[in-house]
């Protein structure tokens, strides 16, 4: 590890009003960039289209780049807005929101030793053997460090960014103003509740001794071997500090290049994991980004990693789950239908044409969940539902939004069945989900 503290990063703005400034910032750059764009047109001799000035790939960058730079709020609500509302987002924007999924930059050493400071103290490396001020992981929250304690534990050291948890309201509610004004979303995407949703997931994420918890309770219900994840190093935690061991691990991708009966064994396990949260914890992880999902190559083990999005479901939400599972197994295309609009997860009301598509699609996945098993190589299913989903948003202006529960489930299961198809696995689907139909445990 290294000690050398020096380098370069971005500094996140700590302060409520440098917060808001930068945020100003963005949206002053955005209106510029139209006004410079609408002044040429009009030189040119052609009337300015607003939308098409603001919706350039110019504009959508300077967005993306600063939420990237503030992290916090900022950066979670652009996460949010390009998984929840990428399907009707302007394709210019979707695709630049959605990089903010990746890591984020980093503080600068200086920035980070005041952090350090602050929480452990001036001295704040004499608790430690070694510190590598260079970080690990970073995300729009904090950034993981590598160190050593005296005694020899070797740690992973989650460390919150300044001011993110003090501005978090503040930030929602300027990145609101900043969307609404400046027209970036479409009209008929809701923008309220994912204002709601994102603060509210905020203060959950920012809450690390709430994470520390979660991962405790996760260690103690995770009894596969072929799982790990990092037990909490108590001793270690602060209010802005998360401490857990440093778990050897390689990048989930790397199973890539891995023999077919590894690659589905792997994918298997995380299915069949999903499933036990639904169904015999009702409490899961719910963030599927490929960067909470490591490799151990001489083990054979799945590293989970981040607890901080674990959401808690009520039992009446997966007991619609368990029968619209029953359903599905049985093939009833008109009871999944029926069941879906009494969760809430279709409207029951939506005029003909939707209607058909709808059907079409529930149609494809049962065809596709009847296989013995699905090979996630072949990607004709995903395309043809994906099809479907851009006809029903864009040609039916379908703009239906469920529940949250239901949200973040589909972002769960969207996630494992994009790491399935990158790992080309073949998964014997109906075998691990006939238990849980029954009301069993798998």
């Amino acid at each position: 590890m290294s000690d050398d503290w020096t380098g370069d990063g971005v500094a996140v703005p700590s302060g409520r009003w440098a917060r808001a400034a930068r945020m100003g910032g963005v949206g002053a750059g955005i209106l510029g960039a139209m006004a410079s764009g609408g002044a040429k047109a009009l030189l040119s001799g052609t009337r300015p289209d607003p939308r098409a000035l603001l919706l350039t790939p110019g504009n959508a960058r300077r967005l993306a780049d600063g939420l990237a730079q503030m992290r916090g709020a900022a950066m979670k609500m652009g996460q949010l807005l390009s998984m929840e509302a990428g399907d009707v987002l302007p394709p210019e924007l979707a695709s630049v929101l959605a990089r903010l999924r990746d890591d984020a930059h980093v503080m600068p050493p200086a920035q980070l030793k005041q952090v350090l400071q602050a929480e452990y103290g001036r001295d704040f490396l004499r608790r430690f053997r070694r510190f590598d001020p260079r970080p690990v992981a970073a995300a729009s929250i904090g950034q993981v460090h590598r160190a050593a304690a005296p005694d020899g534990r070797v740690l992973a050291l989650k460390v919150q960014y300044p001011g993110v948890r003090a501005a978090i309201d503040a930030d929602v509610d300027n990145l609101g103003s900043l969307l609404r004004v400046s027209g970036l979303l479409p009209k008929g995407v809701p923008l309220g509740p994912l204002l709601d949703e994102a603060r509210r997931q905020l203060h959950e994420e920012a809450d690390y001794a709430r994470e520390a918890n979660q991962l405790a309770q996760f260690g103690a219900l995770i009894d596969d071997p072929g799982l790990t994840l990092p037990g909490v190093q108590r001793d270690f935690c602060t209010a802005n500090i998360l401490a857990m061991d440093f778990v050897e691990s390689a990048r989930i991708e790397t199973i890539d290049e891995a023999d077919q009966a590894t690659r589905d064994a792997v994918a298997t396990r995380l299915f069949a994991l999903m499933l036990r949260e639904v169904f015999d914890w009702r409490r899961v992880q719910t963030d599927p980004n490929f960067a909470n999902y490591r490799w151990q190559p001489d083990s054979g083990r799945v590293v989970l990693l981040d607890f901080g999005a674990a959401r808690e479901f009520p039992q009446v939400f997966v007991d619609g789950l368990r029968a619209l599972l029953g359903h599905a197994l049985a093939g009833d295309g008109d009871a999944v239908l029926g069941r879906l609009q009494e969760m809430r997860i279709v409207p029951g009301d939506a005029p003909e044409g939707q209607m058909r598509i709808l059907r079409g699609m529930i149609a494809l996945a049962l065809e596709t969940f009847s296989q013995d098993r699905i090979d996630f190589a072949d990607t004709r299913f995903l395309s043809a539902m994906r099809e479907a989903g851009m006809q029903l948003g864009m040609q039916e202006n379908f703009r239906h939004i469920p529940p949250w529960d239901v949200l973040y489930l589909q972002r769960k299961l969207a996630g494992l069945v994009l790491l399935a198809t990158r790992l080309r696995a073949r998964i014997a689907m109906r075998d691990l989900a006939v238990s849980y139909a029954n009301g069993s445990s798998g």
